[in-house]
């Protein structure tokens, strides 16, 4: 009986351990982002590896509003893995922002790579400094992405009223790019990885010349309020054409999220193969590049890491605390 009992323990521990098997058949949704940015290509590159190297996981990428429909996503306890902001996904995590009273049970899977807040207008638009938005029209970002978030803390930073100082449009890049193009707004912001396919679309177009704003001052106000989320960064010149200089920034980390009630087993498999097949996803964006084992750490991502990703990374020698 002894033996027998050790038998089925060595068989539940290998049950536990063994990847996927072809019959468990797990299909995944991945909540990404506009196409203009790069939460969608992303996306795409995630869902194409887990589907071709885990067996029995079919993984899909979908188009959504960015960060917050994404968290909401995942909070529905849907089979769904998420790309997302640091600074939205901690509102989820917490009840708080557009998640007032709703806490998303949210949870780490790994930290992906920097988002960079882009403050774009062109040449001629007459804006030079955040201070310039005032009385112009501008975009803040789509309805459900963190760029809105991110673009209200910056502009309250500054000590402007987004309601009150600017004609506020709410468009996704690939929208404002093409607003702008026609005139009919003055600036727009954005965060996204570098670089954004739409922002080097409007700096490639014919007799127009792109003018980054300067907002990294702005950080430690915007630290001083929400927590130390914000980095000061910069977009450096050779990244987009007609960039006269480095673009001093406001940076946040975006990260890969899950709901908590994913299994161990599954949140392990996917870690695992986005760090296995990394150079594949190298090949989609090289913001891919910026997948360390080094950056997982609870410093990067105040939300809780999932189990099966802390098992993952244990295996691979770091610690999560």
């Amino acid at each position: 009986m002894k033996k027998l009992i050790q038998a089925l323990g060595v068989a539940t521990a290998l049950v536990l351990s063994a990847p996927l098997a072809a019959q468990d058949k797990v299909n995944i949704s991945i909540a990404t982002g506009g196409t203009g940015g790069v939460y969608y290509p992303m996306g795409g590159g995630i869902a194409a590896a887990l589907s071709k190297y885990v067996p029995g996981m079919e993984a899909t990428a979908e188009v959504t509003g960015g960060s917050v429909d994404n968290l909401k996503l995942i909070g529905s306890g849907k089979p769904y893995i998420g790309l997302a902001m640091v600074d939205a996904s901690l509102d989820a995590y917490k009840g708080e922002g557009k998640f007032k009273d709703n806490k998303q049970a949210v949870r780490t899977l790994m930290v992906l790579y920097p988002n960079r807040m882009h403050v774009v207008s062109v040449e001629g638009r007459g804006i030079n400094k955040i201070a310039d938005l005032k009385g112009k029209h501008v975009s803040t970002g789509s309805p459900g992405s963190a760029t809105e978030v991110m673009a209200f803390r910056v502009i309250e930073a500054a000590g402007l009223d987004k309601d009150k100082d600017m004609q506020r449009e709410r468009l996704g890049v690939a929208e404002s790019v093409n607003a702008t193009k026609d005139g009919k707004i003055d600036a727009f912001f954005w965060v996204g990885g570098l670089p954004t396919a739409g922002v080097t679309d409007l700096a490639n177009t014919p007799g127009t010349k792109l003018r980054m704003i300067d907002h990294a001052d702005l950080v430690p106000a915007m630290n001083k309020k929400y927590g130390n989320l914000y980095v000061e960064d910069a977009i450096p010149k050779a990244t987009y054409r007609g960039m006269d200089a480095d673009n001093q920034q406001a940076t946040v980390m975006n990260i890969l999220v899950a709901n908590a009630n994913m299994t161990d087993k599954v949140a392990y498999e996917i870690v695992k193969t986005i760090f296995d097949k990394r150079q594949d996803l190298i090949n989609v964006h090289k913001e891919a590049a910026n997948f360390k084992l080094e950056n997982q750490k609870a410093a990067a991502s105040p939300i809780p890491f999932h189990p099966g990703a802390i098992k993952y990374f244990a295996e691979q020698g770091v610690k999560i605390n």
